[in-house]
């Protein structure tokens, strides 16, 4: 018999890690990753304009903050933002996220549209499993919690609309351009 309340769990108390939450410049504005432990949690692209108070959780990156694992995940974002690097290769769980069944199903058939390509939000609602769910989509990926981890640039309205991003759309363009470049000089 446990000296521990009913309702009390050890695996619980011991998975309760503080996330890590980090403000840092890029070539696309701030971005605002937070990390608990060695999993990424959630991206934000911070919109040009925004009051950096809106923001707050994600503080700037101080020095005793650094950690080797940090300085890797910076890294590699660094490199994706310059074209070095095609996958961010993170870990990340999307059951962590409380999203519901179909919109985790929607991110899961977004992280495999690969590198420098792009797949429509019918094409994605087809591969989810709801081919009439595609408007659904376009909200799903609008509250994507780890927007360029979970690609959700490279999701179009149309092989030749570009359609919406959660960082603005000429930060999807800007995207898209980059994979297509990096992609030409292979």
């Amino acid at each position: 018999m446990s000296d521990l309340p009913p309702d009390s769990s050890p695996a619980v108390e011991e998975s309760e890690v503080e996330p890590t939450r980090i403000l840092i410049p890029s070539t696309l504005g701030g971005l605002g990753i937070e990390l608990t432990g060695e999993l990424l949690t959630r991206v934000v692209i911070v919109p040009k304009g925004k009051e950096r108070k809106q923001f707050r959780p994600f503080a700037d990156l101080k020095r005793s903050e650094r950690s080797e694992f940090l300085d890797e995940v910076l890294g590699r974002f660094s490199e994706y933002l310059a074209g070095a690097r095609r996958n961010l290769e993170l870990e990340y769980d999307l059951k962590a996220t409380g999203l519901p069944n179909f919109p985790r199903r929607v991110l899961r058939q977004t992280a495999k549209v690969p590198y420098g390509r792009t797949r429509t939000y019918q094409e994605i609602a087809e591969g989810a499993g709801r081919p009439d769910a595609y408007r659904q989509v376009l909200s799903v990926l609008m509250a994507n919690p780890l927007p360029l981890v979970v690609p959700c640039h490279r999701v179009v309205t149309t092989k030749s609309g570009a359609g919406s991003f959660i960082g603005g759309q000429r930060k999807k363009l800007w995207l898209l351009k980059l994979e297509q470049k990096t992609l030409a000089m292979d």
